[in-house]
């Protein structure tokens, strides 16, 4: 599973004109599911992201985490993460799980995000969306669930 993670002021999904999901501060998240992914996968992503301290305390350090700061999240289903684009111009997206699966884990990953978070909006699974957001700083980090499997190194 594929997250790209977005420190934002504010967000938004428009899907046929209306607004179906929004956030203000806090992290805005594109969530790719890959084939073989688990309801592990998406637990791990999803508790390492509300977790990760990216947000400014007092001196202006990245200290804090998003319980830390009230934040919100807005998070949007996007198979293209998985996209292989090694061989020719048109990308695949051949290690994309399929609709269903990738829509139950999809599903299962906002879920677990509201155990903790008060305010989680989301996207439309498969649904043409147009996506407007204040990347905050910016600050962007690409995390990939098999990333967080592996053993950690004693270095």
């Amino acid at each position: 599973m594929i997250a790209v993670v977005q420190r934002v002021s504010e967000g938004k999904v428009v899907v046929d004109g209306s607004v179906v999901g929004q956030c203000g501060k806090g992290l805005f998240i594109l969530l790719g599911v890959a084939k073989g992914d688990t309801e592990e996968d998406a637990r791990l992503l999803c508790d390492k992201i509300i977790k990760m301290r990216i947000f400014s305390d007092e001196n202006d350090k990245m200290n804090l985490a998003l319980g830390d700061v009230g934040g919100e999240m807005l998070v949007v289903s996007n198979f293209t993460l998985l996209a292989s684009y090694r061989k020719g111009n048109r990308p695949d997206y051949m290690n994309s799980a399929p609709p269903d699966e990738a829509k139950r884990l999809y599903e299962y990953f906002i879920a677990c995000a509201r155990e903790t978070v008060p305010h989680v909006g989301e996207g439309i699974f498969g649904a043409d969306m147009k996506v407007t957001i204040t990347n905050d700083g910016p600050v962007t980090i690409p995390m990939d669930s098999c990333v967080l499997k592996q053993p950690k190194s004693k270095a």
